[in-house]
């Protein structure tokens, strides 16, 4: 197939282009193109597709739909959880299809009438890189300054000793961007990654940290409840209880290496890219009909 898409979430595209296809990415000033990652797509100008050039469009922000070339067709992919459980979605009553990362965004979002369907997340698997050799938690949180409350950034110092990795963490003393391989080799140096998000769609950062087989300790908030157990950590919304066991994890390293291989089994099983590349092809040949 030859997929038009935008750059919007680079984890997210990171594992949709491993599927084999021709993935076209709209560069400059149609989009931001490759932005310099190392995917097998390629970067064009919206002038050069038409709906001989594409076989399907999946857009992610509702502006792009009028950018569409006429004559391909569209599947929407909503990223992100609602306000509040009550809002309407800005396609509710769209006569295509919205694909929801999550269960917990399908749930909350009011679509109306608008087909909706579930695809969850798969990772392009690191490997087991964890060696936890630093007694120190982790976490990987973008722009924590801007989002505060709602990704947990207020939480954070529960968790000390903690690095946090991210766009903009330099602002909060953390450790900032680092590219994709990096980050996962710097991740698997710490004994327990921590997922502080009070509010928002299932974090790809988690899942990776679960591939590479660190333990997590997480909220029980949004879709985490469907990706961690205590065999892999803990999971609550007692912040108290979630900094003990981080405490535990940092100070037991035979304890913390066993979690974080049933965090690897378990996300290897549950987020494999075989299955998220399998489901996304089904669904596009569907629409494409």
């Amino acid at each position: 197939m030859r997929i038009l898409l935008w750059h919007v979430h680079g984890s997210w595209t990171h594992a949709f282009v491993q599927g084999g296809h021709d993935y076209l990415i709209p560069g400059p000033p149609d989009g931001i193109g490759l932005a310099g990652r190392p995917w097998t797509a390629t970067e064009v100008g919206l002038s050069e597709v038409d709906a001989a050039g594409a076989d399907i469009a999946i857009v992610q922000r509702v502006e792009e739909l009028s950018q569409v070339p006429v004559g391909i067709p569209v599947v929407y992919l909503e990223h992100n959880t609602p306000s509040a459980p009550g809002e309407e979605h800005p396609l509710a009553g769209w006569d295509g299809t919205i694909v929801h990362v999550t269960h917990f965004n399908d749930l909350m979002w009011d679509c109306g009438t608008t087909r909706t369907v579930v695809i969850e997340h798969g990772v392009v698997d690191p490997g087991p890189l964890y060696t936890g050799e630093l007694p120190r938690a982790a976490a990987v949180i973008n722009e924590p300054v801007r989002r505060g409350r709602i990704v947990g950034t207020d939480l954070l110092p529960r968790f000390e000793p903690i690095d946090v990795f991210g766009m903009g963490t330099e602002q909060i003393g953390g450790l900032g961007d680092h590219d994709l391989p990096a980050l996962h080799r710097e991740l698997a140096r710490r004994r327990v990654y921590v997922h502080t998000a009070r509010w928002t769609s299932l974090g790809l950062s988690l899942l990776e940290a679960m591939h590479i087989g660190m333990p997590v300790v997480a909220l029980a908030s949004t879709e985490a409840s469907r990706a961690v157990s205590a065999e892999v950590g803990a999971i609550s919304t007692n912040v108290e209880e979630l900094a003990a066991a981080a405490r535990e994890l940092v100070s037991d390293p035979a304890l913390a290496h066993e979690k974080g291989k049933r965090a690897r089994e378990f996300a290897l099983a549950r987020y494999g890219l075989d299955a998220f590349l399998r489901n996304w092809d089904v669904l596009l040949k569907e629409v494409i009909g």
